[in-house]
């Protein structure tokens, strides 16, 4: 049986709005990391120091130990320093949000829960109900 254009049409807006806006809940949902804030100058000295260990260990297995150690705080490193485009990303979520959720059955309330702004909710048409 072949899909009509009307069907076609229908997944590629689904295909459309679901990667608006997942890109917009992973831009906003960086999860909060306990104890002491890393910042990018404490992964730098870090990443010096382990570089350091590195070029002096003798021990061969201690020595791939500091160089992973020295990877991943490079990898944190860059993570942190990455910048998302919210500029970008927010006009395609409001775009699409409202739409999305009457289809799904999605609230405003899930919606807040998941961390988006009542601001953003508001500016995309999203209607403060309660379901059920």
């Amino acid at each position: 049986m072949a899909m009509t254009d009307e069907h076609k049409a229908a997944l590629a807006q689904g295909r459309r709005e679901s990667k608006a806006i997942k890109g917009y809940l992973e831009a906003i949902s960086v999860p909060k990391r306990r104890g002491r804030p890393v910042t990018p100058e404490v992964l730098e000295a870090k990443i010096v120091t382990l570089d350091e260990k590195v070029r002096s260990e003798r021990d061969p297995l201690s020595r791939v130990d500091l160089i992973q150690a020295r990877l991943d705080a490079q990898a944190a490193l860059e993570q942190m320093t990455a910048t998302v485009d919210m500029d970008i990303l927010e006009p395609g979520f409001i775009e699409h949000v409202a739409s999305y959720s009457q289809r799904k059955g999605i609230t405003w309330a899930a919606w807040r829960e998941a961390g988006v702004p009542a601001s953003v909710l508001s500016a995309a048409g999203v209607k403060r109900t309660r379901k059920g």
